[in-house]
């Protein structure tokens, strides 16, 4: 039987039960969607289960209350309102500010609570004149109503102050720390992680962190509701691109970090639209409620439409502004064309975003320099019959006048003109695209729409060209399953072979990436001799496709990566407890460290450098 009761009549409940001996009472208490469950002990013929449901308020107070069940106190700094006006209350945290030795304000992860020091105590006014900034404090008080002229708003516990009875110093900090917990003079990111234990006391800190591990745990709960099991992957491994917790040498990106945190779902019996499905309804699920909505079904685009349009793999699709194909206007100038491979594209923007200054020319000219097979023309245009005649010295007036046609120019925009080689005109553009997004918005032109934009890109190539060997190499990684559609290519033209294989891009970042994985193994020695990579050094893999593996699939989600963007924090080191710093350093203990002598001698290890010697 199920019922649900207010505080009240719940404790009228169990008193009723007590006074009539019933055998049959209500038993247990557990956290639910719907309210904490009543918890009455008795020995019953039959189970109840009570709904308690809080008067006072809602999910999040529960939460609170619950944490405080565990610890020394009877509130957090931040829960206080004006339903416990005349209450006794314990409250513990840091000392965050203090003002004629009678005014205090003691800040915990949850907020912060104003104390008032009567006029003639003394003895707390005196230890409150020694006791530097972030001590901790112990407080026992009684909650007060705030003078209505001295009410903050901002502020959660703003309509009241606790009257101290009782302050204790539990541990008093040492004067002059690195920095000081205040918001409007936050040092520099160095000294921050050198000293992470005081930025983690940062309220946007503990915000992100908290966020993170909501988050977390609700992808972990809708996994875990849809039948999965969780699977710890070893970190010691045979030396191969295979299985192992994510550790990987990445560049002095703000975006990528030498260890990370990631989602990885292996799914059997499976397809695309499968594991699409799965990722967009689990997203949907675990995303937090005070952030906006977002979609249920992501966006779609092909490898080839995102390389055409955007230029890139992982379009940033805030920004409305696409690359245009102009090859075949171009390309009637046979002086220009060079080789088969031969492309024009252009990207163009409108008179309300037009602002070609000196800064921004130059940033784009040192842009092109790394793609030295495209051709550039960059313009102001003051108007299309001024231009044409500029530019006819380049295309010729009949090429440029249909240019203008075909493009739709307008007097007072922007023009980025590209030819040559098409992979670098695609590229080169691509980066301009966004180059020049970044300089508008930093001048406070808004050109991205807001919100959040899920796109997946599908279809990506099985194989490319390495630039470095010219040899065949995988796209993503040599399991990825090709597409049956284009099984005819596999051997006689492999670079048309599309991979069944995905990528979740969110604002321009990728977030996500899988496949669906070969579970044939002839066909995945078939793609390893393709590669030439030796099968032996995989032979363990293709023992265990050949004992029945089923089809399967799977996706991995960067989750620092992803907070980082829902968040809108600078860096993803903003939502890691203890990241590494752009070296891989860790400043706060100093690691990596260097190996003693004696553990070089107990595990056999000689230093390159002494071996040189």
């Amino acid at each position: 039987m199920t019922c649900f009761l207010s505080r009240i009549n719940y404790y009228k409940l169990c008193g009723f039960f007590k006074n009539n001996n019933a055998k049959c009472c209500c038993q247990s208490f557990w956290v639910t969607k719907k309210g904490p469950i009543a918890r009455h002990y008795s020995t019953p013929q039959k189970t109840q289960q009570v709904y308690l449901i809080d008067e006072k308020s809602g999910e999040e107070s529960q939460a609170i209350n619950r944490v405080n069940k565990y610890t020394n106190r009877s509130y957090t700094c931040g829960e206080l309102n004006t339903n416990h006006i005349g209450e006794s209350v314990v409250l513990c945290g840091w000392l965050e500010y203090q003002r004629m030795n009678r005014f205090v304000v003691l800040r915990d992860s949850y907020g912060e609570t104003q104390m008032l020091v009567g006029d003639k105590d003394i003895e707390t006014q005196n230890v409150l004149a020694k006791v530097p900034y972030e001590s901790i404090l112990e407080v026992k008080g009684t909650v007060l109503a705030r003078p209505k002229d001295m009410v903050n708003k901002k502020q959660a516990t703003g309509e009241i102050e606790v009257l101290v009875d009782k302050l204790k110093v539990v541990n008093e900090s040492k004067d002059n720390l690195p920095f000081n917990i205040r918001e409007f003079q936050k040092a520099k990111e160095p000294l921050r992680m050198q000293y992470r234990y005081l930025d983690l006391r940062f309220p946007q800190m503990q915000h992100n962190l908290r966020t993170r591990s909501k988050f977390l745990m609700k992808m972990r709960e809708f996994l875990v509701n849809n039948h999965f099991v969780d699977v710890e992957t070893p970190t010691l491994f045979k030396a191969t691109p295979g299985i192992a917790r994510c550790y990987r040498d990445e560049g002095s990106r703000p975006d990528r970090q030498p260890e990370f945190t990631q989602l990885d779902i292996e799914l059997s019996f499976t397809d695309v639209e499968g594991v699409l499905k799965l990722v967009e309804e689990m997203l949907g699920f675990a995303w937090p409620d005070h952030l906006a909505t977002i979609p249920m079904k992501f966006d779609r685009m092909t490898y080839d439409y995102a390389m055409e349009n955007y230029g890139n793999d992982h379009p940033d699709t805030r920004l409305g502004f696409r690359i245009k194909n102009c090859t075949n206007v171009i390309s009637s100038n046979k002086k220009l064309v060079t080789g088969d491979k031969f492309a024009a594209h252009y990207i163009m923007f409108p008179k309300e975003y037009a602002n070609l200054s000196k800064q921004i020319k130059e940033t784009v000219t040192s842009l092109s320099k790394n793609y030295p097979k495209a051709k550039l023309v960059q313009s102001k245009v003051a108007s299309t019959k001024e231009w044409t005649n500029k530019i006819s010295k380049l295309l010729t007036h009949q090429v440029a006048a249909e240019f203008v046609i075909e493009s739709k120019m307008q007097d007072e925009s922007v023009l980025f003109l590209a030819y040559g080689d098409k992979k670098e005109v695609l590229a080169l553009l691509g980066k301009i695209r966004l180059e020049y997004a970044n300089f508008l918005e930093n001048l406070g032109i808004s050109i991205r729409q807001k919100g959040m934009h899920f796109t997946w890109i599908t279809d990506f190539p099985l194989f490319e060209i390495s630039e470095e060997t010219g040899t065949l190499q995988s796209a993503h990684h040599p399991f990825s399953a090709p597409n049956p559609e284009d099984i005819q290519w596999l051997k006689s033209d492999p670079l048309k072979v599309r991979a069944l294989a995905y990528d979740l891009v969110l604002n321009g970042n990728e977030i996500a990436g899988g496949s669906i994985r070969i579970h044939d193994p002839s066909l995945q020695r078939t793609i390893l001799d393709i590669l030439q990579i030796d099968g032996s050094t995989l032979e363990h893999m293709l023992e265990m496709l050949s004992c029945g593996c089923p089809p399967h699939g799977g996706v991995a989600l960067g989750l620092d990566r992803l907070l980082s963007i829902m968040l809108n924090t600078v860096s993803i080191r903003d939502v890691i407890a203890f990241p590494k710093n752009f070296e891989g350093r860790d400043p706060l203990s100093g690691a990596p460290s260097p190996i003693s002598e004696k553990d070089m001698k107990l595990y056999h290890i000689r230093s390159t450098d002494k071996a040189k010697k």
